[in-house]
């Protein structure tokens, strides 16, 4: 239906609900003259007269009841439908898709959504584990969350946690019989525990930074994971070497469960950061969401 059928309907509605152009033109608006104006296009526009007119009333004819049959569950339905959004707006509902890694769920998402979940009861969460440069208009996520560095620059991004430094770890087993690489080329001695990305096969590179300068290194062992959670239990039970966030094996560091090799190679990624294609007209789920994120940090 078009812009002049729809407004010359709700005209018409208004008139035959109202009995009097007077009391439907108050209602919507407008003079009583330009609303018997647009009655008689639409009159002329379907061939057949609508409302039967009197000095004292305003009445439908049979053609006019039979089309205000059809037309006002219609136009109640569209009400309803733009409740509903106001509804939206003052009560955020539906489902936000996140695309995230492992440990951006693990060590941001998770915690404040723990928070968000309570607060926000007809929200759903649905958080899909990649590891990838994702295109999440494509693929129809709400919003993504990757290092700063990995966010595409047509995206907005809010950074919603610190800087990332990696370490090294392994279990004071681990150095019963071979010394403490002094090096990242000394890992080639020790066992190492690799985590294969699931998005695209590839081993997580371990990297290393000292003196300005970026250094990689192929590391080997006997196991290899897609979850850095079982790269750590993996680690702590004595079967090789992880490299892993500091903040995911503070305590264990702390607690003498892990020792820490090559701490003056420290490589510090950027923190996560939440990006999302434009600043304009959020879903209310997502804009709820970037409220709590931003509170979080």
């Amino acid at each position: 239906m078009s812009n002049e059928n729809l407004r010359d309907v709700n005209a018409f509605v208004a008139v035959a609900e109202e009995g009097s152009f007077t009391r439907a033109a108050a209602r919507l608006g407008v003079s009583q003259s330009a609303l018997s104006q647009t009655v008689r296009n639409l009159e002329e526009r379907v061939g057949i007269r609508l409302l039967n007119r009197t000095t004292r009333n305003v009445s439908p004819t049979e053609a006019g009841e039979r089309l205000l049959a059809q037309i006002e569950p219609a136009l109640e339905q569209i009400e309803q439908g733009f409740a509903q959004l106001s509804s939206l707006r003052e009560r955020p509902s539906g489902t936000i898709r996140l695309s995230a890694d492992e440990y951006a769920i693990l060590s941001l998402l998770w915690p404040a959504l723990e928070r968000f979940l309570v607060i926000y009861p007809e929200i759903d969460v649905e958080l899909v584990t990649d590891y990838g440069r994702t295109d999440i208009v494509r693929d129809r996520f709400d919003a993504g969350v990757r290092r700063g560095k990995l966010v595409s620059k047509d995206m907005i991004a809010l950074r919603i946690g610190p800087d990332m430094p990696m370490v090294v770890v392994g279990a004071p087993s681990c150095f019963s019989e071979r010394k403490k690489p002094k090096r990242p080329q000394d890992l080639s001695g020790h066992g190492c525990i690799n985590l294969r990305l699931p998005t695209h096969g590839e081993f997580f590179a371990w990297t290393f930074h000292k003196g300005g300068k970026d250094l990689r290194v192929t590391t080997e062992g006997r196991l290899v994971f897609t979850s850095i959670v079982q790269v750590r239990e993996a680690c702590l039970a004595g079967f090789g070497l992880a490299y892993l966030p500091l903040d995911f094996v503070t305590g264990h560091i702390a607690s003498g469960a892990l020792v820490e090799v090559l701490a003056d190679w420290r490589k510090t990624f950027e923190g996560y950061h939440l990006y999302y294609p434009s600043r304009r007209q959020h879903p209310p789920a997502l804009a709820a969401l970037i409220k709590t994120l931003r509170l979080h940090d």
